[in-house]
């Protein structure tokens, strides 16, 4: 089975895109997913959408690494997808997963999908571009891409640890970069962070963190930063 692993707060004009697009079946039929949504506390109606579209809620102390963690230990597949709350999958994502799954040599591996922004700018493909190369380069997928792993393989390096920042970073960087494998699955994110805040600067503000991340800022510190 594959458990789907959603954390949120206040969630609730984003998550039913979300949910929606998990709902699609596979080609060839299949067992359906197990949804869980692990939340920190939402002040919104994030929970009753969740249960309302079928998924189970998980609730714990705010903070995207504890409740990835959270969802994880609760979940009852054999494999784990983690995906962010303004992340839609896009059709067709199903049979990639099955693929690679059903391939004992990726029981030591994990996948991660496309990055892929819902704005049509040109400035958008750019920065799609560079993170893909950034993937290809350093192994370093973000959690907006989603991440899909086999429980024991998770198990065995730990899974994510309650960091309030790049709890994703922490977790590829255990897994490496040679055991990182690009799946054709399009994880299709809300651009708004970055139209709010622009392109340069965000992207800019970004790469400043990752850096600081990287040569050992603890991650409380940049969080107040981010």
């Amino acid at each position: 089975m594959l458990s789907i692993v959603i954390p949120t707060l206040n969630e609730a004009a984003r998550l039913p895109a979300t949910l929606a697009a998990l709902s699609m079946p596979a080609e060839g039929g299949g067992e359906a997913p197990e949804i869980l949504v692990s939340d920190g506390g939402s002040r919104d109606v994030t929970t009753d959408i969740a249960r309302g579209a079928g998924a189970q809620v998980v609730t714990g102390v705010q903070g995207r690494g504890a409740q990835l963690a959270a969802g994880a230990a609760a979940a009852r597949g054999g494999w784990l997808l983690f995906l962010h709350a303004d992340t839609r999958l896009a059709p067709g994502w199903r049979d990639p997963a099955d693929a690679f799954m059903a391939d004992p040599a990726n029981r030591q591996r994990a996948g991660y999908g496309r990055f892929r922004l819902d704005d049509p700018h040109p400035r958008a493909r750019r920065l799609e571009k560079r993170v893909a190369w950034r993937c290809r380069r350093f192994g370093l997928p973000w959690g907006d891409q989603c991440l899909l792993i086999g429980r024991d393989f998770y198990r065995a390096l730990g899974g994510y640890r309650p960091l309030p920042l790049f709890e994703d970073v922490d977790l590829v960087r255990r897994i490496g970069r040679k055991r990182l494998v690009a799946l054709d699955i399009n994880a299709v994110t809300g651009a708004e962070r970055f139209l709010q805040a622009g392109y340069r600067r965000r992207s800019a503000r970004n790469l400043a963190l990752l850096s600081l991340y990287l040569m050992g800022a603890p991650p409380a510190w940049l969080a107040r930063l981010y």
